[in-house]
């Protein structure tokens, strides 16, 4: 009776193990703010905001970014435009590159642009990385969040910009590229703050963090709305028609409501300014996304990265439900 026992405890003892290794909780790691990856060639390459530096991770798994090779591709000098305030880097590879875009001041806020580092290496944790300068349109407005994506073999950029020199509104801006650090055309906006669920924040409004998501032939961008110091923040969703240029406003609709937001009943605040992969065999959709697990917590650095499968709807709407509470095990994106 013994050995029976003990037998049943191992083979319990091998299938919570199983159920350990298969699966994941969030948040994925203490704290990390505005997450990106991009996948190639079987790794994932991940980063957030870290305020002062561009920090790159390197993984096959975005669960296990706690023990993933990590190192510092950047850190700016000081007494420059782009010393301070680093924000939500992105690192992608275009054109047969690496590139790395991050917005950054001089020390205050109205002085956010975007800039942008190149590196040739095969794999973006070694080799040089080289800083190409701003990428601006003419305007050489207040920049960030940048997200660079190509369709039909043209490079577009969209970003969060003001229109004018003072911080009252934030919008969505895109502009065509003649290569990966220049931009061609003039900017266009996209979307501003004008319901109720993208105008928390008091006097300043927001409309930021934009990433381009693709879904068979339909493009659209999903965004972060409301102020990130208030427990509102929201992601939105802008689609284009599939006629004409990106760079005609009026073949963007909006979404009347917000796509993904904060659940009190899961003890998640606040989610947003997110980014998408692809499971590793290409078979499942991720959305990764920042929140906070306290209301009130705001724009500091509790903001933690986590992670969860969505879906499409018919009519191809990202259906990503509500942000999963700490501690409930998912099972991994599927190899």
């Amino acid at each position: 009776m013994r050995t029976i026992l003990l037998t049943l405890t191992l083979i319990q003892a091998m299938l919570f193990a199983h159920a350990q290794d298969s699966t994941f909780t969030n948040p994925l790691l203490p704290s990390g703010a505005d997450p990106y990856s991009f996948y190639k060639d079987g790794y994932y390459y991940y980063t957030h905001t870290t305020a002062n530096s561009v920090v790159l991770w390197k993984t096959r798994s975005l669960t296990d970014l706690q023990s993933a090779q990590r190192t510092t591709i950047y850190k700016p000098t000081e007494n420059n435009a782009w010393s301070k305030d680093v924000w939500a880097p992105q690192v992608q590879f275009l054109r047969g590159k690496w590139y790395a875009y991050f917005a950054a001041t001089g020390g205050k806020n109205a002085q956010h642009r975007m800039y942008v580092l190149e590196n040739p290496s095969p794999d973006p944790m070694t080799g040089t990385w080289t800083f190409k300068g701003q990428v601006t349109d003419a305007t050489n407005k207040w920049a960030i969040d940048a997200d660079i994506f190509e369709y039909k073999k043209e490079l577009y950029m969209i970003w969060s910009g003001w229109e004018g020199d003072v911080d009252k509104q934030q919008d969505i801006y895109i502009a065509k590229m003649k290569n990966p650090w220049t931009i061609s055309s003039e900017r266009v906006r996209l979307s501003v703050p004008e319901h109720e669920w993208e105008k928390s924040g008091q006097k300043v409004t927001v409309n930021e963090g934009p990433q381009a998501l693709f879904h068979g032939k339909k493009l659209m961008i999903v965004y972060s709305a409301s102020g990130c110091w208030t427990d509102h923040y929201a992601l939105g969703l802008l689609r284009f028609s599939g006629k004409g240029s990106l760079l005609d406003s009026a073949q963007w609709t909006k979404h009347p409501e917000p796509l993904f937001k904060t659940s009190v009943a899961n003890k998640v605040w606040a989610p947003g300014h997110n980014s998408f992969f692809k499971s590793p065999d290409g078979k499942e959709d991720w959305i990764l996304y920042h929140a906070n697990s306290q209301p009130g917590w705001g724009c500091g650095g509790k903001r933690s990265p986590r992670m969860q499968r969505f879906t499409f709807t018919k009519d191809g709407i990202p259906v990503f439900g509500e942000p999963v509470a700490e501690g409930v095990r998912l099972k991994k994106p599927s190899e």
